[in-house]
């Protein structure tokens, strides 16, 4: 069994208005070194540790999220599962050396770029085996992205967008889906001349949807956003690794990865952040529109043999029948919005943990 690993970034807000806040220094004394600081000072990173069962990384997904909560309310804030601050709001860039280059390099999309995603790491054998896993679950992550959605809202109003953070986050100028790679060595050649370019910084600037880690001998997923639930969370987290040990298994028996241009799949990750669980997604089968259910149930599909030989078919199967029928964080969001017309109330449906 492959281990997994997830982290989740987190907003800091007000209990009363809803606002961001930039509080992360103050939060970050009461939380030992369990927490991180993450780009702004409106948000903080968690971290599990390598699991292996679904139950314990579960377990570890809202231990941390609690562990967050607590260090939140000793600084009188809440932590929230949002993709997006949805209140308007400027963000404060944390006073680290790498981020202040950031900003003064890109501008408003650094200073701008207050989202929460969620990053699932899965082991691999060796960088030829994650490349050979990154060349061949390209076409599956828009669906991931579809079911992880939990970002409707920016600046105040609906964005339109099932996941905006995807939006927001597209403007840096080396994230989304790459192409295939075909070997390690590929990898890191095409990797080091991004960097020689001088437009990213450096490796941790290498913001494609999935790449190598550069810590860990993972593969390092980041489509998602962070979910509102953390069931949804553990959804992702075992689609993501099914996906992973489905690749690695096609790779060993020497089967070539489905081949579909960077181009199409940019279009099917621009449809699921759109649509996210509530509309049409393209099916990365048929490259055609279908409906989003069919293709998330198309991904359990794709992947059933690695499922049912980690014993997990069942608990996914009914993992996402659940978020199928009650909607991904962007549609909790939006019904807790349409009850009253306020913001705060998707908001609120974000909070986890006691209150600040």
């Amino acid at each position: 069994m492959r281990s997994v690993g997830v982290e989740e970034e987190l907003m800091l807000i007000d209990a009363a208005t809803g606002q961001a806040r930039a509080v992360a220094a103050a939060v970050l004394q009461h939380a030992g070194d369990e927490l991180e600081f993450e780009l702004q000072l409106e948000q903080l990173e968690t971290a599990t540790r390598p699991c292996q069962s679904l139950e314990e990384l579960d377990a570890e997904i809202r231990r941390c999220r609690a562990r967050a909560a607590r260090a939140a309310a000793e600084a009188g804030v809440q932590v929230a599962a949002l993709g997006t601050a949805p209140m308007e709001g400027e963000p404060s860039l944390t006073r680290k050396s790498r981020y202040q280059r950031m900003a003064a390099e890109f501008g408003l999309t650094a200073h701008e770029q207050l989202t929460c995603g969620c990053h699932v790491h899965v082991e691999v054998e060796s960088d030829d085996e994650g490349v050979a896993v990154l060349d061949g679950i390209r076409p599956w992550l828009p669906a991931v992205l579809a079911i992880s959605a939990n970002s409707p809202f920016w600046q105040g109003r609906d964005s339109g967008y099932a996941s905006y953070r995807y939006q927001a986050w597209g403007r840096w100028p080396s994230s989304g889906p790459a192409g295939e790679f075909g070997s390690a060595r590929a990898y890191h050649e095409l990797t080091g001349a991004m960097v020689a370019t001088g437009t990213v910084l450096d490796l941790g600037m290498i913001y494609f949807d999935a790449r190598l880690s550069r810590h860990y001998p993972t593969v390092e997923v980041r489509v998602a956003d962070v979910c509102l639930d953390a069931a949804d969370a553990v959804l992702a987290a075992a689609l993501i690794r099914a996906l992973a040990e489905t690749h690695a298994r096609a790779w060993r028996a020497g089967r070539p990865p489905a081949g579909i241009p960077v181009e199409l799949l940019r279009l099917a990750s621009w449809r699921a952040s759109r649509s996210g669980l509530d509309g049409e997604l393209i099916d990365p089968l048929t490259l055609r529109p279908a409906p989003a259910g069919a293709v998330a149930r198309a991904l359990v599909g794709h992947v059933r043999d690695a499922l049912a030989d980690a014993g997990e078919l069942r608990t996914v199967e009914g993992l996402l029948a659940d978020v199928l029928q009650r909607g991904n964080g962007a549609r909790q969001q939006r019904e807790a919005y349409r009850r009253d017309g306020r913001i705060l109330d998707a908001i609120r449906r974000g909070v986890t943990g006691p209150p600040g």
